[in-house]
């Protein structure tokens, strides 16, 4: 059987498995994860963990500032559980830009196209790429794949993907991408032969994003050009009105960098609360802080605008999805938005908990593309 490695390169942890398999038909026979924090160039040290295939857990601890680092580590390990050398190895790849909409082999134009595409999504995309530059440096020669979040949605409805801009920016690729499209896939695949006509997926987590599916295709989804939009998430702002960003630069002399770090790295349930972005620690807070409970309330607040605009889109919902950290594991959550869409008709039986599977996303793909080769 062929084999797959997956990295899954989040903003705070890196996420890894390797599969066996022919693209349609999947096992997996160890994964792992390594959280190194939330911010890039923290420090370690960080947590390596692997799970193997008969239920052993090998745990290791390595100084790291990058996510690259951690990748002779991870070999090692792979080593040290007898795994074969993979066939192929796939990358979780947040942001396509313009010029990649399909999950494709990595070659040279590729890498150039995906590296052009990393101001899109800062957080991302530098982080998987350099992934990609290291192992080919630790398994020369080694098929890689690039499999993107923005391939589910690189069909979406015009009156969904152009952006109230002037036509000369339209034509450079400013429009809406649309993110999570590869836990969305993961969604759609574990509901088989359920999957409603008229679905929306929340995917809750450190990101955040509200995507309405109609027969099984993204038709909408609250993320835009970039990661940072939609509901305000996690260190993440989330829409805000255009004239904060003119306000900020032109009277409080914010630089772009400045602006980036602002919006992406300081606001969200981190701005807000002063005190975390992590739900859970907000959630046991929340009693004894206002600011705490605000932000978790903002969160609710938005996730239901959100999935009430998506049920505009669709006219109506057959089911709400919730998937992600939060999503899978934030029971009151899940309460207050259906509570809040009582009105609709969302009941308990229109709402279900799918955790989703991005890692096999990745593999199913990455063997496809092995399939391809002579």
């Amino acid at each position: 059987m062929t084999s797959a490695l997956v990295f899954n390169s989040g903003s705070s942890s890196l996420k890894f498995g390797l599969y066996r398999g022919d693209g349609v038909s999947l096992k997996r026979w160890l994964h792992g994860v390594a959280d190194i924090g939330s911010t890039p160039g923290s420090q370690g040290p960080a947590q390596l963990k692997i799970m193997t295939g008969d239920g052993r857990e090998i745990v290791e601890r390595v100084d790291v500032r990058e996510q690259c680092e951690l990748l002779p580590a991870v070999v090692a390990l792979l080593e040290n559980t007898q795994a074969e050398r993979p066939d192929i190895i796939g990358h979780r790849i947040v942001h396509g830009g313009p010029h990649v909409r399909d999950h494709c082999l990595i070659d040279d134009r590729v890498m150039a196209c995906l590296q052009a595409a990393a101001s899109y999504a800062p957080l991302h995309n530098a982080s998987s790429l350099a992934i990609v530059s290291r192992v080919a440096e630790l398994w020369p020669g080694i098929m890689q794949a690039a499999c993107l979040d923005t391939v589910f949605h690189a069909h979406l409805p015009e009156v969904a993907k152009v952006l109230p801009l002037n036509r000369e920016l339209q034509l450079e690729g400013v429009e809406r991408y649309g993110f999570h499209g590869l836990s969305c896939e993961s969604v759609i695949a574990r509901l088989g032969n359920a999957l409603p006509q008229r679905l929306v997926i929340a995917h809750l987590g450190n990101g955040a994003s509200i995507t309405a599916v109609k027969n099984g295709r993204s038709v909408d989804t609250s993320m835009g050009l970039t990661p940072a939009g939609g509901i305000p998430m996690s260190t993440r702002s989330g829409d805000i009105d255009p004239g904060v960003l003119i306000y900020l630069l032109r009277e409080k002399r914010y630089d772009a960098e400045r602006l980036e770090e602002m919006l992406t790295r300081r606001s969200g349930l981190l701005g807000i609360s002063r005190l975390s972005g992590d739900m859970r620690t907000l959630r046991q807070a929340a009693e004894k802080d206002e600011a705490a409970a605000l932000a978790i309330e903002i969160f609710s607040y938005g996730v239901r605008k959100q999935v009430a605009a998506m049920a505009a889109v669709l006219l109506g919902i057959d089911l709400v999805v919730f998937t992600g950290g939060i999503g899978e594991n934030d029971g009151r959550l899940r309460d207050e938005v259906r509570a809040g869409l009582s009105w609709a008709g969302l009941s308990q039986d229109k709402v279900k908990v799918v955790a989703t599977q991005e890692e096999e996303q990745v593999a199913r793909h990455a063997l496809q593309l092995w399939g391809t080769q002579d």
